[in-house]
């Protein structure tokens, strides 16, 4: 794998901006007349252009307050365009066919780097009529493609004071990290990369400094064999078994049985004659029977041979028709007797 598809340089991050605003074009399906902030913003965003309409006359329900959330790539100049999320904060019922007004959109410093505005896609819909509803996905969120315009540029700094440049893994591995210095000292000079830790490569920057993209290009462009620690997820909701081709399985016998409990129970009325004469308090009895009946089915018994892999095992199981779930805890109980060699992850 290319080294920039398993770690990044530190000082290249992606920048988190927040704001709010309003949509507003909405077919009935906004905030109600209750909604407090919704009607302020809106008083807010009329004092802007001389008009004064107090809050409690704002009943409409055209128009939605709205949370925005956008991604600011590492590096952005004034102009370019990126994509804002809105979610509804009120009792919108939906925001399909609403526009965002524009707003500003902040960073954790408050400064703000860009500007959102346009239509909101949605993706979904929300109708109720009579009680009867009928939704589909989620229609209090959406996106505006391309709709939030960069206003401060932004620049990261991969450079540090010490005249190294720091390559952080996405997964921790101390095999990795040596793999990848031992790399870069082959394909740049002896004694450029040294690894401190199972995360962090330190890469000394060239001396001259103009061709530090090239340089970064260069590294990041070089293929290393990532290690990889055994691991078999397992999700018992949907009864998903995930694990690598080569996770090994000790020579083990496997004895897994299956016994069925089932219960059926019939109701029956006991209907008294006469209850009209009868007089009050005479009324029919229901009556159930419960028969427990338990079945013990043929005993599965699976064998493994030496130095069996876990694809090798669920293959087998899968051909012998073994349910996923019975899969799953005849996995568990591997682990348990310590003939699985890998960490089970359980979702």
């Amino acid at each position: 794998m290319r080294l920039k598809d398993l770690g990044r340089f530190l000082g290249r991050r992606d920048n988190m901006l927040v704001g709010y605003g309003i949509v507003t074009g909405l077919a009935g399906s906004g905030d109600s007349p209750r909604n407090q902030a919704t009607r302020q913003a809106m008083a807010n965003m009329f004092s802007q252009f001389d008009l004064t309409v107090p809050q409690d006359q704002i009943q409409s329900r055209n128009v939605a307050m709205v949370l925005i959330t956008a991604t600011l790539p590492p590096t952005a100049n004034m102009g370019d365009k990126i994509d804002v999320n809105v979610t509804s904060t009120g009792d919108a019922r939906s925001l399909a066919g609403g526009t965002l007004i524009m707003s500003p959109l902040r960073g954790p410093d408050r400064r703000t780097y860009a500007l959102a505005q346009g239509p909101v896609a949605v993706g979904g819909y929300s109708f109720n009529a009579n009680g009867n509803l009928r939704q589909k996905n989620h229609p209090t969120v959406g996106i505006v493609s391309s709709g939030g315009t960069v206003e401060y540029p932004v620049r990261s700094e991969l450079s540090a004071d010490d005249g190294y440049l720091t390559f952080v893994l996405k997964n921790p591995d101390s095999m990795t990290a040596e793999r990848v210095a031992s790399q870069i000292n082959h394909s740049i000079a002896p004694g450029t990369a040294s690894s401190l830790d199972a995360e962090t490569v330190k890469v000394r920057i060239p001396y001259a400094r103009a061709e530090l993209n090239a340089y970064v290009s260069r590294i990041e462009d070089l293929s290393v064999i990532p290690d990889q620690s055994s691991r078999v997820v397992i999700n018992e909701r949907t009864g998903t078994v995930v694990s690598g081709g080569d996770t090994r399985i000790s020579p083990v016998t496997i004895s897994h049985g299956d016994i069925r409990v089932s219960v059926d129970t019939e109701f029956s009325a006991s209907q008294p004659e006469n209850v009209g004469i009868a007089g009050r308090g005479v009324r029919s009895l229901v009556i159930g029977n419960s028969d427990l009946a338990v079945e013990e089915g043929a005993q599965r018994i699976a064998y493994s041979f030496p130095h069996t892999t876990v694809s090798v095992l669920v293959s087998s199981l899968s051909q012998s028709h073994v349910s996923t779930r019975d899969v799953i805890a005849i996995l568990q109980s591997i682990k348990a007797a310590g003939a699985l060699h890998a960490d089970i992850v359980v979702q």
